[in-house]
């Protein structure tokens, strides 16, 4: 079939169209990646101070952590319509609801990982005149730092599939493509759009991943060690005893290496 031919026969893989909407497809991608790292971004900046709070007066854990998780619950299309009054139909709408969706994400992350910190390099940090603003950067954010990339990718794995509802606005990237396709049911647009949101996740998930791990150098070391340790054949302390294949004594030892008093 031509390449004409796979449009007129509304196929779901159709080379013609990206062809012809390649600039479309472009633009809708641009509009998601820049939607889904800026709500990230700011759902970080945000999320952080009230870990910090939450963290430093057990009182605020509660009301912190049970305020984010009743904001997640809240479904999309309501979490839209509450904020149109304050943002209008702009992409500000969108990016303050996915920000107030990331928030339970990233604040529980923040806070397990600070405090899977060990109590030990606490206390050896204020034995060297560590002051609470240098322990905090110094030594607990960079052991946070697994749990707290766990959480940031989390959050933008969900944020790249939750930009797509702000189609609603027309501020959806991807999403737009996705429901002016349903509409008409042009599968190609459906099935070009789907796959490349898909593709977004996928491919930050592993930009932060690699981010991860030049962060964390000291635990692929940790890593490699264990495993060089795990492929080093075992010694064992002690010889096998003559004769009954059990460890040897060092009576054992003096008698198989002294022919006489092996004799005698």
């Amino acid at each position: 079939m031509s390449a004409q031919g796979c449009l007129a026969a509304n196929d779901w893989i159709c080379g013609e169209y990206l062809r012809s909407r390649s600039q479309e497809l472009t633009d809708a991608t641009v509009q998601h990646i820049w939607i889904t790292a800026v709500s990230v971004a700011i759902g970080l900046l945000v999320a952080f101070p009230l870990a910090l709070l939450a963290r430093s007066r057990p009182a605020f854990a509660g009301p912190v952590l049970g305020l984010t998780t009743l904001l997640y619950t809240i479904p999309s299309l309501a979490m839209f319509s509450l904020l149109l009054p304050l943002f209008g139909l702009s992409a500000g709408l969108v990016i303050t609801g996915l920000v107030l969706y990331s928030l339970t994400i990233l604040v529980r992350n923040i806070m397990a990982g600070l405090e899977s910190v060990p109590e030990e390099a606490r206390e050896a940090a204020r034995g060297l005149g560590y002051g609470p603003g240098r322990l905090l950067w110094e030594v607990e954010l960079p052991l946070a730092l697994p749990a707290l990339m766990a959480g940031l990718r989390i959050a933008t794995v969900s944020t790249v599939a939750l930009t797509t509802v702000g189609s609603i606005v027309g501020k959806g990237g991807l999403g737009n493509l996705i429901t002016d396709a349903l509409t008409s049911f042009f599968k190609a647009q459906v099935l070009a759009a789907s796959v490349l949101c898909v593709l977004l996740a996928v491919v930050a998930d592993l930009l932060l991943l690699g981010v991860q791990r030049l962060l964390t150098p000291w635990t692929r070391a940790g890593t490699g060690r264990a495993s060089r340790r795990a492929r080093l054949p075992r010694r064992t302390d002690r010889a096998a005893r003559p004769g009954t294949g059990g460890p040897s004594t060092d009576d054992d030892r003096t008698t198989a290496d002294d022919p006489v008093k092996a004799v005698g």
